[in-house]
């Protein structure tokens, strides 16, 4: 199978379950933020993070390639994916994670910015990806996607941001506070 089909130098693209949509709408631009963030966990994984935070990483990677394949869909039609959807025990499981992952972090006094460690810093840029992702999701004229999809993003990029500063520690690499203009 040849990997294009020119189907879409009109501006359109298919959508599982038969119909299409413009490149341009709400809901491409979603599921394609999903798909970005779903690349910058893989490219965060080549980072050497260590093992426990990849297994979780791999996990979620499946997970927005079927929250994806979900957005992809003909609203109404996604029985016909044949797959389990992302539900309200996925979210937990983030939460899980992210308990998990504070066991080994001082708690927060003050903001931090982006940075630290090479690993610190690509999970920092995929916490912000997500929440262009969230924010996407919300915008969808269509259909509105359901609220698992919604609560499983928020607390994806809660965990993001616990995992980088975990990044942080497990380097030797202190956070980067943020210390307002004026102030010392």
């Amino acid at each position: 199978m040849k990997i294009y089909t020119k189907t879409g130098d009109d501006g359109t693209t298919g959508l599982f379950g038969g119909g299409r949509t413009k490149k341009a709408s709400s809901r491409v631009d979603a599921y394609g933020t999903v798909d970005e963030l779903n690349a910058t966990l893989g490219w965060a994984r080549t980072t050497k993070l260590d093992p426990w935070t990849d297994g979780v990483l791999a996990s979620i990677q499946v997970d927005l390639f079927t929250l994806g394949a979900e957005l992809a869909c003909v609203p109404g039609k996604e029985d016909n994916l044949g797959m389990t959807l992302v539900a309200d025990e996925d979210a937990t499981r983030l939460e899980l994670a992210i308990d998990e992952a504070e066991k080994g972090l001082e708690p927060l006094k003050n903001f931090v910015l982006p940075g630290g460690s090479p690993q610190a810093a690509a999970l920092h840029l995929s916490r912000t990806v997500c929440r262009r992702a969230e924010r996407g999701i919300l915008a969808i004229d269509d259909t509105p996607a359901r609220r698992e999809v919604v609560t499983y993003l928020n607390r994806l990029s809660d965990l993001l941001f616990v995992l980088a500063r975990l990044a942080n520690v497990k380097a030797g690499v202190a956070d980067v506070p943020w210390a307002p203009r004026g102030k010392a």
